[in-house]
């Protein structure tokens, strides 16, 4: 069983690269037009993309989100992930630690990155129906700042080894309540609805990871391992909401619910844009796969760093100086965007 375990884990990261270098994702947020303001009134110098609440306390709205992690090849790029964060003063989110919960033998990977990046803010990760007591051991692994946990129905139902049990929710309570650093429920690819949304509001979670298609896709990747009936489930490949989608989804649920908008993030606009629709920060995770993959750490720190220049530029340019200003830029939907809001009964925000 862990042979297997550690063969998908190296096995998701190939494939995941070999999808990208087939066909780079599009975003979903492309389906979404900022309005240009000739006169913004603003400088770059006086923009303030830093986010701070009771548990978060980040310079920069996006992160790097998780991927991987518990073989030789995955904590290779994990560490390379880490000293990236370190320099840049990114956030970053690991893959699911299940690995190194079900084999104390595989933590040293884990461990090994808050020696690598010290002061930096880390997310511990698992997966649905893992108890309280795998929570606090995958936080305790990493020192982490806080626990993502992942919810993946489409992804274990592909998978040929998957789970075909998901009463997930007494858990989750149980972890929401117990565990001594916040909790984000994070979708790998498939997105959120607002019932869903509000659902986790009314037990208290805080936080909400969108996940929408548009980037990895787990549903191709499982598929591409099933050995016996390769692309059995390619009727799914589009299953799900994505980001663009997410997001408006999530227009109507309680402001108590902090989202970020992850899944096919590929540009600091793209960041902007999640912004405008009322994320809180956005996580990328196979953008900045790909450019490890392909080329050096290094160069994945200059696109970083890249990356956090163009934002406030960004901000300069929709005449925001901080994240509340971004309320007021205007924008207009692409024609299937609008139309599944209006099917959807989703009620933008006025802008102010």
């Amino acid at each position: 069983m862990d042979s297997q375990h550690t063969h998908r884990k190296d096995e998701h990261l190939a494939l995941a690269e070999a999808l990208y270098r087939q066909k780079a994702p599009v975003s979903s947020l492309n389906g979404i037009r900022l309005i240009h303001r000739p006169l913004p009134e603003t400088t770059v110098d006086a923009v303030d993309l830093s986010w701070h609440d009771a548990h978060f306390n980040w310079d920069m709205p996006f992160y790097i989100e998780a991927m991987t992690g518990g073989t030789p090849r995955t904590n290779d790029i994990n560490a390379q992930l880490a000293h990236a964060a370190a320099e840049t003063g990114l956030a970053m989110a690991v893959g699911s630690e299940s690995i190194a919960i079900k084999d104390p033998s595989k933590q040293a990977g884990f461990e090994a990155l808050r020696d690598i990046n010290p002061n930096g803010f880390m997310m511990a990760n698992i997966g649905a129906g893992n108890t309280l007591d795998a929570a606090k051991k995958a936080v305790e692994i990493l020192d982490a700042n806080a626990l993502e946990y992942h919810v993946n129905v489409a992804q274990e139902l592909i998978m040929p080894e998957g789970d075909r049990q998901f009463k997930w929710l007494d858990d989750l309570a149980d972890i929401r309540a117990n565990l001594n650093v916040p909790v984000i429920v994070k979708e790998v690819g498939f997105g959120f609805d607002q019932t869903t949304l509000a659902e986790l509001a009314k037990m208290d979670i805080n936080y909400v990871s969108l996940g929408g298609r548009g980037g990895t896709n787990f549903a191709q990747i499982e598929d591409r391992r099933n050995r016996v009936n390769p692309n059995e489930h390619a009727y799914l490949a589009d299953w799900g909401q994505t980001t663009a989608e997410s997001l408006l989804e999530a227009q109507n649920v309680p402001t108590t619910l902090t989202t970020f908008a992850t899944g096919g993030i590929q540009t600091p606009l793209d960041v902007l844009k999640a912004q405008v629709l009322g994320a809180r920060t956005a996580g990328v995770a196979g953008h900045f796969l790909h450019i490890l993959m392909n080329n050096d750490v290094e160069t994945l720190i200059t696109e970083i760093k890249l990356w956090q220049t163009h934002l406030a530029k960004l901000y300069a340019l929709v005449g925001a100086q901080n994240y509340a200003d971004l309320a007021k830029v205007d924008f207009v939907l692409d024609v299937e965007l609008k139309n599944y809001a209006e099917q959807r009964q989703l009620l933008l925000p006025p802008r102010r």
